[in-house]
């Protein structure tokens, strides 16, 4: 769980805003017959010779760097993630907490500045500012009640974002082709939904406690026909130690921060530690794993178990990037 900056890729239901302009009375746009590819190249040549030569380098420039493409260039498994997160909002509540969650609930209740719960992998920026707009949703709260002194909610998430999930995949690992993928409290499956559709991963494993969290995932897997590569396994992580020592790859998404006392979250990195020992295996987490153990009494040994891995975060060019939720995902090799 984190705080969210809820800057991500749009999605493909909304108007992007900056062609709204361009819409006729009714919302629909001017009908034109498509072009096929060789016509299209033909008619960006024609576009490009028949600009001004002192403008042709600067429209060059553009061409080359920028990223008002972007929103023609979605792929179909981009598609698919967006209709399952589509499919999951439809069967929870807008915060996507559920009573069987007590513990969760009671910590961000807890939290000594106002805090609501808003899932990045169902909710994206566009989405956030449509539930505002409809009131279902603030972004801000009063400071003092009555006043216009007013202050901005700090929204955390239980799962990643699409931006997130596709960094990870596409450049935080390598290619997973015949790898075993461990997600540790896969909770609605958003990794292991990725993993399926950017990844050759050959078995991803999602362990969840939650049984309706399971149950949902179990829906999704069935809908999309994922069932050939992706198990959830409803259990406690610290009943599945095979499963950690056999796993290529093991992501933990702040798995137990709000879900776990301190004792018990001391106990459950301990046991990580002890399972997770496949030399030259990765270890994913958010956020670092010096940050996880710093408040806790362990007698984890990190410079004796993993080495972190340096990312380069400036290589996710997608528009609307934001740098810091990236900067929390770290990688480790073990030891």
């Amino acid at each position: 769980m984190r705080a969210c900056g809820w800057a991500g890729a749009r999605r493909a239901r909304f108007v992007p805003r900056r062609a709204r302009a361009w819409f006729g009375a009714r919302g629909a746009p001017p009908r034109r017959r498509a072009m096929e590819l060789a016509a299209a190249r033909r008619a960006v040549l024609a576009a490009v010779r028949g600009t001004r030569a002192a403008d042709l380098p600067r429209l060059l420039h553009w061409m080359r760097n920028t990223h008002d493409f972007d929103e023609l260039v979605v792929s179909n498994n981009d598609v698919v993630l967006r209709n399952i997160a589509e499919d999951l909002r439809n069967r929870l509540p807008i915060e996507a907490m559920l009573t069987s969650e007590h513990q969760a609930v009671q910590k961000i209740h807890q939290h000594p500045l106002p805090m609501i719960h808003v899932d990045a992998f169902l909710y994206d920026d566009d989405d956030v500012d449509s539930l505002c707009e409809e009131g279902k949703m603030s972004r801000s709260y009063c400071t003092e009640c009555g006043s216009y002194k007013t202050a901005s909610l700090e929204f955390i998430s239980h799962s990643f974002s699409l931006m997130e999930l596709k960094f990870l995949y596409h450049h935080v690992l390598p290619d997973l082709t015949g790898k075993v993928v461990v997600d540790v409290g896969s909770r609605l499956g958003a990794v292991l939904f990725a993993g399926y559709l950017y990844s050759s991963a050959s078995q991803l494993y999602g362990v969840e406690m939650n049984a309706d969290f399971c149950q949902l995932q179990e829906i999704m897997i069935t809908k999309y026909e994922f069932i050939d590569r992706i198990k959830v396994v409803h259990a406690d992580i610290c009943t599945q130690p095979s499963l950690l020592q056999k796993a290529d790859v093991v992501v933990m998404n702040n798995v137990f921060e709000y879900f776990l006392d301190r004792q018990e979250q001391a106990r459950a990195w301990e046991f990580i530690a002890c399972n997770v020992r496949k030399r030259g295996s990765l270890l994913v987490t958010v956020p670092s794993l010096e940050e996880s153990l710093s408040k806790l009494q362990t007698d984890v040994q990190l410079s004796q178990w993993v080495e972190e891995v340096q990312l380069n975060y400036d290589v996710y060019m997608e528009k609307d990037v934001d740098r810091e939720a990236l900067e929390q995902i770290h990688l480790y090799k073990i030891l």
